[in-house]
């Protein structure tokens, strides 16, 4: 059983743990979008799973297959169940006089994760939509409004904490800069970006026009938002860390950057694929290859500088697996799933488009063999700091 009750002690960074695990049953369908054929529509569904998984064919692939929506049911009730926990323990927390004093410091900006999860909630019931329910695609266009409606509501919300967050700054300039030492306030950009890619999905498939104009729209606002707040964390962020050294309890923050490149490196693709949709708008084959390359690139650089950094100080020994505990650690999720779900992206639209690299050749699988260690090296690290700050009782658990 979770851990109850927690009251003063919880924190919103709990809701990555939930996050997590979405991300997780997100990941596991990137390997049926980028490897199994689906070349009348834009993604894969029950309607190619099935036939795969029943057909008679490769009995290897028929059981990848049967592993891999496992899974995706897996990590999506795991998610379900930890979204229904953090509401719960939320609402909880509300009540008590360390959620008064949260409102009123730098850590307000953490309430940010909620709205994150419940956008992330929403990709993963579309997961499951279209991996487990026949013929779903007849009737997607029929979906696409309520999405967008959906991704707007958790929109709303996220700007009514944004706005109430830099009103108490701008009115009272109650910005405590020597506690700034991390990059965890960018979880704020994170959600932006998970609406944007979220909208810009229907901005792409869609074949009304009305609709993919709508979401575009929206998911533009959204990733602008967070494209201009990255540029003002980041270097307040990094400011504070340089003249005050990072705080290490948030190290794993400096990854934070990993997922917000996954996002809105998806959502520019979206955003592609919907003008070339309708109107024709088709670039050259190695646009996307210099632009996935960059995504990756600065990931790989984020990702370097964040391991020196948390190994120097012993992060993964104190928090991972030593007695020292914080929600923030559930932060270390997202940069392993974000780095494999952009690293397919890659290999498929920045090296297989331009045919630099065969679909399903010895080079293909080779350059897959990384992020499938970095996946699960994530599932791993996932699951102990699950056990560890969420099975445990009497844990003394730290608010981040």
């Amino acid at each position: 059983m979770l851990v109850n009750n927690l009251r003063e002690r919880y924190s919103p960074m709990y809701f990555l743990a939930a996050l997590g695990a979405g991300g997780l049953a997100v990941s596991f369908f990137i390997y049926p979008m980028f490897l199994l054929p689906h070349a009348d529509i834009p993604m894969v569904t029950f309607d190619h799973l099935w036939p795969a998984l029943t057909g008679g064919g490769n009995p290897l692939i028929s059981a990848l297959i049967g592993l891999d929506l496992a899974a995706i049911m897996l990590f999506a009730v795991l998610h379900f169940w930890l979204l229904a926990w953090n509401l719960r323990e939320f609402k909880r927390f509300r009540q008590t006089a360390a959620y008064q004093k949260l409102l009123t410091s730098n850590a307000e900006i953490g309430l940010m994760a909620v709205p994150l999860t419940l956008a992330m909630t929403i990709n993963v019931a579309f997961v499951l939509g279209a991996v487990f329910v026949p013929n779903l695609w007849s009737v997607v266009e029929w979906m696409y409004p309520g999405a967008i409606a959906a991704f707007l509501a958790v929109g709303i919300y996220a700007l009514r904490i944004l706005g109430a967050y830099f009103t108490r700054l701008f009115v009272h300039a109650q910005f405590d800069f020597a506690e700034n030492n991390s990059l965890a306030p960018m979880v704020s950009i994170f959600a932006l970006a998970m609406i944007a890619v979220g909208l810009a999905a229907p901005g792409a498939m869609s074949h009304h026009r009305e609709i993919n104009a709508i979401a575009m729209v929206l998911s533009i606002f959204f990733a602008s938002t967070a494209i201009l707040l990255l540029l003002v964390k980041i270097v307040l962020g990094f400011d504070a860390i340089l003249r005050h050294g990072i705080e290490p309890q948030a190290a794993g923050s400096l990854w934070i950057v990993i997922p917000i490149l996954t996002l809105l490196g998806i959502t520019w693709i979206r955003w592609s694929m919907g003008l070339s949709h309708q109107f024709g708008n088709t670039g050259h084959p190695t646009d996307l290859l210099l632009f996935t390359t960059l995504i990756v690139s600065l990931q790989v650089i984020f990702g370097l500088i964040g391991y020196a950094v948390m190994k120097k100080l012993n992060y993964f020994a104190d928090y991972v697996g030593g007695p020292k505990s914080n929600a923030g650690a559930f932060a270390l999720i997202c940069p392993g799933v974000a780095f494999f779900v952009f690293g397919m992206f890659f290999i498929n639209f920045g090296l297989v488009v331009p045919k630099l690299v065969g679909e399903g050749s010895w080079a293909y699988f080779l350059l897959m063999a990384p992020l499938i260690a970095v996946q699960f090296k994530t599932i791993q690290v996932y699951f102990r700091l699950f056990v560890k700050l969420l099975l445990k009782p009497r844990l003394q658990l730290a608010s981040a």
